[in-house]
Formats: structure tokens, C-alpha cells, sequence
């Protein structure tokens, strides 16, 4: 088994990206090391630098971002010794197949990436190349490490799929038994984390209200006041999560205390059961305050040592790059192109 998946480097983390998919990595890290008897079992995680540069940063911005988000990913729990972490841009193979993939795959099956449309919205025309062609890239992150599973949410499926798409294609029309083809890792648990001015809606970086999300960085005090104003109801928490319907903020912070408690909405209900948000949102508070102090910590301490975490992504990058070699030669040798 070799689990790959990436995030892009824009900005700091928030609880929607720990709990939705950070925690889950970390947990797979866990399953991997029990799998070293199976050759070849790894988790690959990197940062999306090639992607990100489907919009406008500033160069300094996204070198900061970068090894920002690589000290927050081993302050949540990424162990650069166990798994291995790196930027793409430091594994040029990563380019190079994208283009060679561009020869597959089909201006159909773009046109049909719903993420693009969302994304580009009524600018289509002067949406960059890039951002209409990025599914490819993700193709090649995943096939050039013969990935066997990859987490995905449900905005993701149809990116896998692609990938799938691509790796068939191109195995057939050339006669090989090249690329693997990749399945979904659909974690034991998972969380999807929403927004805490709006329960219909995620977390997200890009919402403009900082109140909106709790971001790894915040100090106990901002944690603190986000929790205390988040938009709740008035109605008392029943004792059983059916009873939550039609109450998206509620059921969001019920939800967000069960996956930090490692419990479930049904005995979280019952534990506050006929109590009002004035009890709730206290207990939920010091949780949070609990879980994400030592992250906090950490991060701070990694992402002031620029040279440690650089030293982190050159180790992580230099065994990329030894793994995905074969698989890039293979592409060449399989289109007939000399190097």
C-alpha cells in the first residue's frame, strides 16, 4: 500500500484541514508503520508549490508559505523520518510527466473538472492555462509514485477519477503495463468541518471572517472568543444527533467536540443533553484550547528555523525523486522519446 496526498501551501492551517485531513495523515503514518514488513508501503505527502502558481503570489510570499506550512504539518504530526515530505518543485518529475500526461488526456474530460468552473466563475477567458490544466499535474503527482490509494472528500472523486482516466488510456494506447491505477482512501473517521458563521458551509481559509474559522495559529484567547460567538440556536441540545435536523451550527459544534474527543454526535448529545449553548460552548472551548496549544507550540518553534526545514524538504525531495525516476523513464521510453 503507498498513500499519497498533498496541500497546497497558501496560508496557514485551520481546524477544517487538521481534522479533515491532517489528523487522517497522521493516522495513516501509524498504519504505514505497521505495514514495513510489505515492500514498498509509504506515505507521501507534499506541498502543491507547482499548483499553487495558478494565481498571482508574490515570490517571498510563496517561499514563506512553503516552509510555513511544512513546520505545520510536522507540528501536527508528520514525522519526516516515517513519511516522506516534500515540495514538488523540488522534484522536477512532477512537470516533466504533467506534460508528457498532457499528450493523453482530453480537452472533454477537462472541460467536465467542476472545480475549474467554480474556481475560474464568469472569467473563464482570462483564467490561466494552468488552472484549467492542473487536474493533469494532479494525475502526475499521483502516478508518478505508483500511488495505490488516495484520500479524497468528495470534491476530490472526480479528480481521481481523471487520473484513472489518463493512466488507462495511456497504458493501452501504448501497450504498457506503466501506471497503477490509484483507489480512494476513505478514512475510518472523517470530519467535515464547517464554518462557525455558517453551518452550510466549510471552514475555509478564503472566507473573509477570521471569526469564521480557527486557525492552528490562534492564540487560547482568540480560540476562546471564536467558540463563545459562534452562531448557535437557542433550542437546548436534545439527547440523540437525529434530533439536530435543520440545526447546521449546532450539529457543526457537536461534530467538531465528538472528532476531538474521539467520540460520537449520539454520546455528545447525551452527555449535554436539555443543557443550552452557554454550557456547551465552554466544554467545546477548552477542548479545543487542549488539542491545539501543543500544535500551536511547535509551529512556532519549526517555522522560525528556515534551514531545518528547508534540510526537512531537501531529505523528503531527494527520495522522491528516486522514486519516481522509473516511472518517469518509463513514460519516455514508452512514448518513444529519448533523453
Amino acid at each position: 500500500m503507498r498513500v499519497l496526498s498533498g496541500i497546497q501551501p497558501t496560508g496557514n492551517l485551520h481546524l477544517g484541514n487538521y481534522l479533515g485531513a491532517i489528523r487522517n495523515w497522521v493516522k495513516m503514518q501509524d498504519e504505514m508503520d505497521a505495514a514495513k514488513d510489505s515492500p514498498g508501503s509509504a506515505c507521501y505527502f507534499f506541498l502543491a508549490d507547482l499548483h499553487s502558481i495558478t494565481v498571482h503570489e508574490e515570490r517571498e510570499a510563496r517561499i514563506r508559505n512553503v516552509r510555513e506550512m511544512a513546520a505545520a504539518l510536522i507540528a501536527c504530526g508528520i514525522d519526516a523520518d516515517r513519511s516522506v515530505l516534500f515540495n514538488q518543485a523540488r522534484v522536477p518529475a512532477h512537470a516533466e510527466l504533467a506534460w508528457l500526461l498532457n499528450g493523453t488526456a482530453r480537452i472533454g474530460w477537462l472541460n467536465r473538472m467542476t472545480q475549474f468552473k467554480d474556481k475560474a466563475g464568469k472569467n473563464r477567458e482570462g483564467a490561466s492555462v494552468g488552472l484549467f490544466v492542473y487536474p493533469v499535474l494532479q494525475a502526475a503527482d499521483i502516478l508518478l509514485y505508483q500511488a495505490t490509494h488516495v484520500p479524497v472528500g468528495e470534491d476530490q472523486k472526480q479528480h481521481l477519477e481523471l487520473t484513472r482516466d489518463i493512466a488507462m488510456k495511456f497504458n493501452t494506447d501504448f501497450g504498457v503495463e506503466l501506471f497503477t491505477l490509484p483507489d480512494p482512501y476513505i478514512p475510518k473517521e472523517s470530519a467535515r468541518i464547517m464554518s462557525l458563521r455558517d453551518g452550510n458551509a466549510k471552514m475555509s481559509k478564503s472566507d473573509p471572517s477570521d471569526m469564521s474559522r480557527i486557525n492552528l495559529t490562534d492564540s487560547d484567547d482568540e480560540i476562546a472568543q471564536k467558540v463563545r460567538k459562534a452562531k448557535t440556536d437557542p433550542e437546548p441540545l436534545p439527547e440523540v444527533a437525529a434530533d439536530l435536523e435543520g440545526r447546521a451550527e449546532a450539529l457543526n459544534l457537536i461534530g467538531i467536540y465528538a472528532t476531538l474527543t474521539e467520540s460520537t454526535p449520539d454520546a455528545v448529545c447525551a452527555q449535554f443533553a436539555g443543557q443550552g449553548f452557554g454550557a456547551f460552548k465552554p466544554a467545546l472551548a477548552e477542548v479545543l484550547v487542549e488539542t491545539l496549544r501543543p500544535i500551536r507550540q511547535r509551529f512556532v518553534e519549526l517555522k522560525e528555523d528556515e534551514a531545518a526545514l528547508d534540510a526537512i524538504l531537501d531529505h523528503g525531495a531527494e527520495k522522491a525523486r528516486s522514486v519516481a525516476a522509473p516511472t518517469l523513464s518509463g513514460a519516455y521510453e514508452a512514448l518513444g522519446l529519448m533523453r
